[in-house]
């Protein structure tokens, strides 16, 4: 009697093709990020060696989903785009999708808190930006499966985490160096007002001890308060001015509003980095582009971590919840030095 034919591995496709076994993942799954030369040659490697994925008995086997629920407030903005990209790139290489569910209003915050909804279902959480076991009896999620905060921290669950409280302080640290008043432009979402501790409200008051311990002075129309957007940036300036006199200091608390003023100190033909001076969060990839400085946050790094959490509370679900934390370091560019100043460097 023979023996049957031994099944190809997924690690033999990618060794054969040069590739590691996510990319052999996303060839698998059609991802669009895999170039063409790579696809074909892992498609060829499948092909030699005759392997042929069945993902019905690989999510089957163990009882495992192979699937992990994200949680986050939104989906269309860069930082999340971003993130899911971390988380992505690190839950590929074992093979595992992810289901978004945006939070997005107050009344899908409530759908996610019972627990037998459809996030709940999967192999593992990883919740952005939210602390959401406040919501619940005991401050413990409604699921046995594995728990990872990302962007959010709690002492009882794996958290990954930007410290937003010193980014705020070494911002006015830093602007309080210029002469002039120091401004934040703050975000305040309607689901922030469901939370007691969020990133911007970590941020403002990093922002203003920062600015205590400089001895400078921030009163509360020098924070303004809006929506996630350019729009809310160039309504910010357009307040300062009415209010103070030339110059400014502004600190804003992700670089989509500082795109804003930007525009506004262009539009009313101001001197960026004399007569404003402008320094955004998140360092996204174009504000080089812009001049703009800000303080850089790893958020590919910080998904990728989280994921890397979950797998391996996935392996030890005893272990002690583990925190790690990621500072923002500052970038300057012409916004808060000038652009002759820049040049003379």
């Amino acid at each position: 009697m023979t023996s049957a034919k031994r099944k190809p591995t997924i690690h033999e496709v990618a060794h054969m093709a040069g590739v590691g076994i996510g990319t052999v993942s996303r060839v698998i799954n059609n991802h669009p990020s895999v170039r063409a030369e790579t696809r074909a040659r892992v498609q060829q490697a499948m092909e030699h060696l005759g392997y042929a994925p069945n993902p019905h008995a690989r999510r089957v086997a163990g009882g495992r989903s192979y699937t992990v629920s994200v949680l986050l407030p939104f989906v269309a903005t860069e930082f999340y785009t971003r993130l899911i990209e971390g988380l992505e790139a690190t839950l590929s290489e074992e093979r595992y999708d992810l289901a978004l569910f945006p939070l997005i209003t107050p009344k899908r915050l409530e759908r996610y808190l019972r627990s037998n909804t459809l996030a709940y279902q999967t192999d593992g959480l990883i919740v952005a930006s939210y602390d959401l076991t406040e919501h619940f009896v005991g401050g413990q999620f409604p699921t046995d499966r594995p728990v990872v905060l990302v962007d959010a921290r709690n002492p009882n669950y794996d958290s990954v985490f930007m410290d937003n409280f010193l980014g705020g302080k070494l911002a006015a640290e830093y602007l309080a160096r210029f002469p002039g008043e120091l401004f934040f432009i703050t975000v305040e979402e309607d689901i922030d007002r469901i939370f007691s501790h969020t990133v911007f409200a970590e941020r403002r008051a990093g922002f203003q001890q920062g600015a205590a311990l400089a001895g400078r002075t921030v009163n509360p129309d020098q924070i303004f308060n809006t929506r996630l957007s350019a729009e809310g940036g160039r309504l910010a300036l357009q307040s300062f001015l009415r209010h103070y006199k030339l110059p400014f200091n502004i600190f804003a608390g992700a670089d989509l509003i500082a795109l804003g003023v930007l525009e506004e100190v262009e539009r009313l033909g101001l001197k960026l980095g004399h007569d404003v001076r402008l320094l955004g969060f998140d360092g996204q990839p174009w504000t080089a582009q812009h001049g703009l400085s800000t303080l850089a946050q790893p958020v590919e790094a910080m998904g990728a971590r989280a994921a890397g959490l979950l797998l391996e509370r996935l392996q030890n679900r005893r272990a002690e919840a583990r925190q790690v934390r990621f500072e923002p370091h500052l970038i300057e560019r012409a916004s808060t030095l000038g652009a002759q100043v820049i040049e003379s460097r």
